[in-house]
Formats: structure tokens, sequence, C-alpha cells
């Protein structure tokens, strides 16, 4: 039986190196310490915000430079708990870092309700007097938008002090699915046995070509996921109430404008995206699901076969190095600076791709200002995992052009851009790998990778924002959200989108317990902006070539410093318009077409 390793037991070179944060515990315990004098240390502004330009410039300062330093502890100690979870010294850390982060919340709060409290037209004069203070622009006119909602300065700092508290559900589930979350063997046709995981069931199995592989792993990850069923209800139920609170306490019109503020984006394009999707890709979606039945020959299609390879026996094995070579080749088209950036993570150990007990499931990207990006990936040599670290090199292409060009207050965009400059890395790639051949079998992989894409995207995490948006309707309407209020919306969500095409049984309905995303406010949406958005990008460079990257790449470096539409606006995307929608959606039926040509 195969078994996993323990983080000790990996090869070293296949782990990330955090020397770069901070060289040993020791180092990192001092400066949260530091940091937490320094916390204090900011009160000695409170009540002289409003003296004058100078002391209000001051005073933004010392708390950026504060962020700064919190934004590498905080780093630090959640990169070693998404290595291994099941450390108790990790998991001290990551606490730790949470109520410091607490401390600091609850003891600058002031900082905005002054602000907040100016008389009219104090702050423009100060703006006026103090030129230094157009750095934080953004900063303040995105606060004067949150006016209306401000509650009492001792209020503020209440909620600001019970930030860990606030946060505890995301805490409860993420902790429990990386140290408490089991799975029990299971075993093929031919008998061979296999050890069980969440990171090996969505990195392999999932997507295995032997089909009682595939069935036997879906049978024991939907067993051991049925353990925390309520549990995890109990932590979803917590964060929608949470917010359902949060939204009423603040005098929002409803939960989703309180949760989208933070957005910078209308809600009529957030509910053009759920709607438009999910009525105009269901049909593409189930056709490639009947293709799938046809050509795997299964009598019925479950819902663990929906990402079976079609033509597993064209599906070599892709080395870590030969994916790096090939993702480097796909993104000569982004010049000189990007590929540079690229090539130094993949080849520094800024990325962790080992597979070890506790390790985190999934692929993120972090990005600390000043430093630079670390990934984490768990690499099975599959196309799918160089299209996963494509994704992921997009995000650390972004913050660390964002990171040379801006100040830290400045760096980070809006949630709904986010997602664009990783998905636009899997459309170059593919590009890439679509011009060079017409060979049919190459054509029918690469499509099937780019599918893959679009089915996280489009169906995974789009069928997620259905599922939130309708029971955060379901909390706004007083009713109770429990484990079968949730295994029954999830399941009637899957069954309106495949239609008769998918079996939707048990594990299927569960499938809402796999994301953290639930925790991370209105997020799952986010991702079906940025593949939108990244279709079209992905289109003008093809058309337009230097001229069209050029305009990416300043959008890149803007950081922050724009509201997500004016920031595709600025690379030529009109996301107001439901066009754009429509055109990523039509590119996945012709997609789906050639894929049913080659077939024929």
């Amino acid at each position: 039986m195969h078994t996993r390793l323990s983080r000790a037991e990996v090869p070293v070179e296949t782990t990330w190196d955090l020397n770069d944060l901070f060289p040993d515990d020791a180092t990192w315990a001092a400066e949260v310490q530091a940091i937490d004098d320094a916390r204090q240390a900011l009160t000695a502004y409170q009540g002289r915000l409003g003296q004058d330009a100078a002391t209000l410039l001051a005073c933004l300062n010392a708390v950026e430079a504060v962020q700064v330093r919190l934004m590498r502890v905080d780093t630090f100690a959640h990169l070693r708990n998404a290595q291994d979870g099941t450390d108790a010294q990790h998991q001290a850390a990551v606490a730790g870092v949470s109520a410091l982060e607490a401390r600091f919340e609850a003891d600058t709060s002031f900082v905005e309700s002054e602000i907040l409290a100016f008389p009219d037209g104090l702050l423009q004069r100060f703006m006026a007097d103090e030129p230094g203070l157009a750095d934080f622009k953004t900063l303040l006119d995105d606060l004067l938008q949150l006016r209306p909602h401000r509650l009492h300065a001792d209020t503020e700092r209440a909620l600001a002090a019970l930030g860990q508290v606030l946060d505890a559900p995301y805490t409860v589930y993420s902790r429990s699915k990386s140290s408490d979350l089991h799975f029990a063997p299971f075993t093929d046709a031919a008998g061979t046995v296999y050890a069980n995981s969440v990171n090996g069931f969505e990195s392999n199995y999932e997507s295995h070509a032997d089909a009682s592989v595939r069935r036997g792993a879906w049978a024991s990850f939907s067993a051991g996921l049925k353990a925390y069923n309520h549990t995890w209800a109990a932590t979803f139920a917590t964060e929608v109430n949470k917010n359902v609170a949060m939204a009423r306490l603040r005098n929002y019109r409803s939960t989703e404008e309180f949760l989208l503020q933070p957005h910078k984006i209308p809600h009529a394009v957030y509910t053009s995206i759920l709607d438009i999707i999910q009525t105009g890709l269901a049909p593409h979606m189930q056709r490639y699901a009947r293709l799938r039945r046809r050509v795997l020959g299964l009598d019925s299609l479950l819902y663990c076969d929906i990402k079976a390879p079609l033509d597993p026996d064209f599906n070599p094995r892709m080395s870590y190095a030969d994916g790096c070579a090939l993702i480097l080749e796909a993104l000569q088209v982004m010049g000189p600076e990007y590929c540079d950036f690229a090539r130094k993570t993949m080849q520094q150990r800024w990325v962790d791709r080992a597979d070890n007990i506790g390790k985190s499931s999934g692929a993120f990207c972090a990005s600390p200002y000043g430093v630079h990006p670390y990934i984490l990936i768990t690499w099975s040599d599959t196309m799918r995992n160089v299209f996963t670290l494509a994704h992921e090199l997009g995000h650390g292409g972004h913050f660390g052009l964002a990171m040379k060009h801006q100040r830290y207050t400045n760096m980070r965009c809006a949630m709904p851009f986010v997602e664009a400059p990783s998905i636009m890395n899997e459309m170059l790639l593919a590009q890439h790998i679509l011009a060079r051949s017409q060979e049919t079998r190459l054509r029918r992989s690469v499509i099937m990778q780019v599918l893959g894409t679009y089915h996280h995207n489009f169906v995974t995490h789009l069928l997620e924002a259905e599922l939130q948006r309708q029971v955060i309707a379901l909390a706004e309407g007083g009713g109770s959200i429990t484990a079968a209020v949730l295994n029954e919306r999830k399941g009637r969500i899957l069954s309106a989108f495949w239609g008769d095409t998918v079996e939707i049984d048990e594990g299927a309905r569960m499938t809402w317990m796999r994301q953290p995303h639930y925790y991370m406010g209105l997020y799952p949406y986010t991702y079906s902006v940025g593949l939108v958005a990244s279709t079209a990008m992905a289109l003008r460079v093809e058309q337009e070539g230097p001229v069209a990257v050029q305009r990416w790449l300043e959008v890149l470096k803007a950081g922050g410093t724009r509201p997500p539409l004016d920031l595709m606006q600025l690379a030529g995307i009109d996301m107001r318009s439901p066009q754009p929608i429509h055109d990523a959606v039509a590119h996945v039926g012709r997609l789906i077409d050639e894929l049913e040509r080659s077939f024929d």
C-alpha cells in the first residue's frame, strides 16, 4: 500500500524555503513581540488626527509600517501551518498571530472612527495641504464609503477586539480538515490497497483512469467527510449568521450588499455572473457529460466520474522540471521581467510541491509585502498540475509587480479582479500548446485541461456561489442552516445544472464541505469574474500581441489603485456589459464542439 510521508520524510528540494521570511523560530517570535510593542505605541496618535494634515499622514505611515511587519509574521505562521497542520507548534503560532492581529485592529480602530468624524471638507483640505496623503487616496476614499455604516467608536473597538472570535468558523473548519480528517484505505478491482487523503483524492484519484480506483477513492472520501457533516454545517451556519448579523448591525440593505462593499462591484454584475453562466453553460456541460459517459462506456455517469480522463493513454507523466519549462515557454509573450520572476519562483524553492501528512489541500499563492510570493501545490506529475502552477504563478506575478510599483496600502486589488491574472496564465499556456500542433490527440488533451479550468471556475466555484446565495437568503428569512439543509440544497443545485446526465449521490450532495471559500466572504463568484476577464484578455493577446500584453502589465502594476471594473476597462474589457460573460460561455461551447469532433 502506498503510504504518505511525514513532513520530515519528504525531500527538502520539494519544499519551500521560508528563510527569506525568518531564519528561525526565535527571530520570528522576537518580531512578534516587537510588533506588539509597536502596536501599542500607535495609540499615541489617538484623539489627534484632526489637528493637522501632517499628524494624519504620520499616523497613516506608522500604521502601514506595522501592517507590513504584521503581514510577514502572519505569512510565516500560516505557511508553516499549511505545510503541516498536525504540528501543535504551528497551530499555536497561527493562533498567536491571530490574537496579535485582533489587538492591532482594536488599538487602531480609532483611525477610521476619527477620520469619519471629521467635519465636512476637513479631509479634502488636508489632502490639498499635504501631498504625501495622495498615496492614501484609495484607502481614504474607500473609508468614506463606509461612513453610513460606521458604528460608535467604542462599538468599533469592541468588534475589532473580537476579530479572532469572529474568524473562529474558518479556524475550526481548517483546523479539523488538516488535523482531524482521516479516510479509510480503499481497494481497486485488482486488489491493490491505497491510502486516501484530501490531497491524494483531489490531485490523483479524482481524475484516475481506472474507474475502480476513482470510485473506491470516492466512497472512502465521502465516508470521511460524512463524519464531519454536522460539525462543518454548524461552522458554515455560524459564518453565515455572523454576516447576516453584521449586515443588519451596520444598516446594509442586505447581507450581499454588506459582503460586496469591499469588492467595489455593482450587485448587478454579481447576479449577472451567477445567472447567465448557470443558464448558458449548463447545456454545454451536459453535452460534455454525455460525451464522457459514451467514451468511457459507463452505464451511468456518477459525480465522481466527471473528471475522468477521456483519453488516458495520451496522458504522459509531466515531471516538475518539464512542467516548469513548458510554463516558461508559454509565458514568453509576457516579456522578460515577468518570465524572470516566474523562473526564480520555480527554481529558488519558493514553491512547496511535496505531499505529506498534514499538508493543506488545494493550491494557493501567498505574497508577503517586501519579500516574494510563496506557492503551495501538491505535485503528482500531471498536466493538471502544470496548469495549476501556471495559475498560482499568475497570482505571484500580479502581486510581485504590484509590490514593485505600489506601496503596501495600494498593493492589493479588490477581490473580483484577483483571479483574472492567475487564470490568464492558464489561458496563455493553452494557447501556446494549441498553437504548436494540429495533432488531434494533443489538441484534445489540452482542450480537456482548459475545460478543467472552466469546470473549476464556471461550475465548481460558481455553484458554490449559488449555494452561498441561497443559504444567505435562507438565514435572512430566519431559516435554520443544518447539514440536512445544506446537503439538500447542494444536491438540488447540482441536479438543476447537470440535469439527467450525472447521478447526484450522497457524496455529491456533501461537496460543500470541500471548500474553504465559504469563510472568505463572497469569494466563490469571483473565480468566474476572473475567468470571463481572462478569456477576453487572452483573445486580445492572441489578436494584438505585445500591445495587449503591455496594457495588461500596466494593469497588474496598478495593484489596488483602481476598482476592479476600471482595471478591466483599462485592459480593454467592459465587464459592466454582460457580453464578455456570453462570449466566455460561447467559447466553452466551441471547445466542446472540437472535443466531440475529435471522438467521431
